[in-house]
């Protein structure tokens, strides 16, 4: 079995739909923006509905998105240290056009089983939900976004 549907799903453009974790551990989004800052939002709702901010990111992944990139930890944005956030912005420089950050299913307050990520511009929003708990063919992956 390949790793869609086995360890992962993709939604190749995830700014602003609520992503399901009812059936996976967590979700990476992964953000970029060519050359300027970018503000990312999250929130948590409960099937899409119900939205309430999550505040909930300590620290990020960034690089220049490019093959020869290399990751480095980010405990602090543009702004100042993460420190539970819900809004990241990205700093304006090309070592940090692309962002990962991490959202497990535990950071949820109870009764909410998605997560919205937004973000502001003409960047690009992936999203990697992994961790799945159950493994499916690619093509019997159930949708999603909600």
């Amino acid at each position: 079995m390949k790793g869609l549907g086995r360890v992962f799903n993709v939604i190749p453009v995830a700014t602003g739909v609520h992503i399901s974790l009812k059936n996976a551990s967590g979700v990476t989004f992964v953000t970029y923006e060519d050359g300027g800052a970018q503000s990312i939002v999250f929130k948590q709702s409960k099937a899409g509905a119900s939205e309430a901010t999550l505040a909930t990111v300590n620290e990020m992944y960034a690089c220049s998105g490019v093959a020869s990139g290399v990751w480095t930890r980010e405990t602090s944005d543009a702004s100042a240290a993460l420190d539970d956030n819900s809004t990241v912005t990205k700093k304006d420089t090309t070592a940090y056009d692309c962002a990962a950050i991490y959202i497990g299913a535990d950071e949820l307050d109870a009764g909410y089983d998605s997560v919205e990520c937004t973000i502001d511009g003409a960047g690009i929003c992936i999203a990697i939900v992994h961790d799945l708990i159950v493994q499916r063919q690619p093509e019997n992956l159930p949708t999603a976004g909600v």
